[in-house]
Formats: structure tokens, sequence, C-alpha cells
């Protein structure tokens, strides 16, 4: 069997992959919601969704640091990597061990794409057309709904301080909730100081719950800088998780609309 992964390359199974390793947190969902949760033999720090997994399957290190004789010993048939969140040196040092799928999202099409790839793959392609589906009127249901308006700042990280800017998922994410991302002329992820001029052109402030984790002490320090400004702690996941969980993204961007 043959199969290409987003990176155009391409895997080869004598038969259909039993043993799966997950290096990419959103995947890791994305297969327990697909089904394939007793497939799944070994998961990172990050993969919290569900809860329980972490302690019913092997944690082999996070997304850039893992243990390699720990995935080694767990002889899986896949492993699931993406370009963004793992490293090339990661890939190259788990090429002699399993066949490697790569993941590689920038938009909504590219997510659709994945789900239908592990679809094929894991033989659940009733099910990723569902989700899929599902995902979809979730979509044409919030933007019946919505129409951008509000100009956002969306802060990834402190010390230094870093935003969202355009060329990722994150930026996607933020005009498929109806908002107007004011650094989108920029690229990836600057570091920026908050005396930024581009700061005052917007009407609010997103403070990511991730990578970084925003508080409450950070959203008072930064209504005291902006008060003219609306301030708000977002949940990161929504805005940069792909896969199933974007059943959920819809709903929780409505919460954000006044």
């Amino acid at each position: 069997m043959t199969y290409k992964d987003q990176l155009n390359r391409t895997l080869e199974f004598k038969k259909a992959p039993k043993r799966i390793v997950s290096l990419v947190p959103s995947q890791t969902e994305l297969l327990v919601d697909l089904g394939l949760e007793a497939l799944i033999v070994g998961v990172t720090k990050f993969c919290v969704h569900p809860k329980h997994l972490r302690m019913s399957k092997v944690v082999v290190g996070g997304t850039k640091q893992i243990d390699i004789q720990k995935i080694k010993d767990l002889k899986p048939d896949i492993i699931l990597c993406n370009k963004e969140e793992n490293t090339k040196t990661i890939i190259e040092d788990l090429e002699a061990i399993a066949p490697i799928h790569i993941s590689d999202i920038y938009n909504l099409e590219d997510c659709f794409e994945l789900i239908n790839m592990y679809g094929e793959i894991f033989n659940v392609k009733r099910t990723t057309s569902t989700l899929v589906s599902n995902i979809q009127l979730e979509r044409e249901a919030f933007k019946l709904q919505n129409k951008k308006h509000l100009k956002v700042a969306y802060f990834i990280w402190k010390d230094p301080w870093m935003v969202a800017a355009s060329d990722n998922f994150i930026n996607i994410m933020l005009d498929e909730a109806g908002f107007v991302n004011v650094f989108e002329e920029e690229k990836r992820y600057p570091e920026i100081d908050l005396n930024n001029a581009t700061l005052t052109e917007a009407d609010l402030v997103f403070l990511s719950s991730e990578p970084f984790p925003f508080k409450e002490e950070h959203l008072l320090e930064f209504k005291k800088l902006f008060p003219e400004k609306i301030i708000k702690i977002v949940d990161g996941e929504m805005f940069s998780w792909y896969g199933s969980h974007l059943l959920k993204a819809y709903t929780y961007f409505q919460t954000l609309h006044f």
C-alpha cells in the first residue's frame, strides 16, 4: 500500500498500520475522535486531549525533544509528525524506525486534506467524511451570522513580546473568527515593542493561552497600558489546533463577538 503525506513524500506499507506514534497534539486528538485510540501507542507530553490519554499511552517526550529509544521500543508502524511542530532533526532520527507521515497545515483546505488522508491510511473514510462535513456546516452557520469588523493584535509570547502575523494557521483562524489581524502585513511571528505603532490600529488585544500561558496578571498589565482597548485572554487551542478541534472552534468564536 502506498500513500502520500502533505509534503508529497511517499509512504509504503506492507499492511495497514496498527501501531501509531503521534508527535502532534492536535493530530493525536483527531485520531481519538476518529475512533483510533486503541491503535495509538505513543504520544507527547503536550497531547492533552483527551485528558486520560497520557495515562494509558507511552509519553515519548515533547514536540521538539523526544526519546528516540522509547519510540523504537514501541515498534510503531507509522509515526505522525508536522512540518512546523517537529524539527528536521527529529524527522531524520525517526526515519530508520518507521514510515513518517508529515502534515503541513496553513489553511482549512490543508486541514480537510489531512483528515481525509487519515481516512485512507487507517481505513475510516466514512468517519473522516462525516467529520469534514460537520466542520463545514459549523463554519457556514457561523459565517452567516458574523461579518469581519474589529481589528485585533494576537499575542503569543512574552519576553520578548511576539504576535501572530501572516503566513500561519493562527492568522487564518483569526479571519475565520471574523477579525482583522493588524499585523497581517508582516510574516510569521514577529517580535514587537509595546509602543509599536501598529498596535494603535487594534480595537482588541488577544492574549493567547498558548504557547505562552497568559494569565490575569498579564491582562491587568495590558489594561493599564491600553485602557482604550478591549483586552481578552483567549483559548489558543481554538486558533492553532486543527483536525477535529475545529468542530469546537466556531461555537467558541461566537463568544468573542459582542
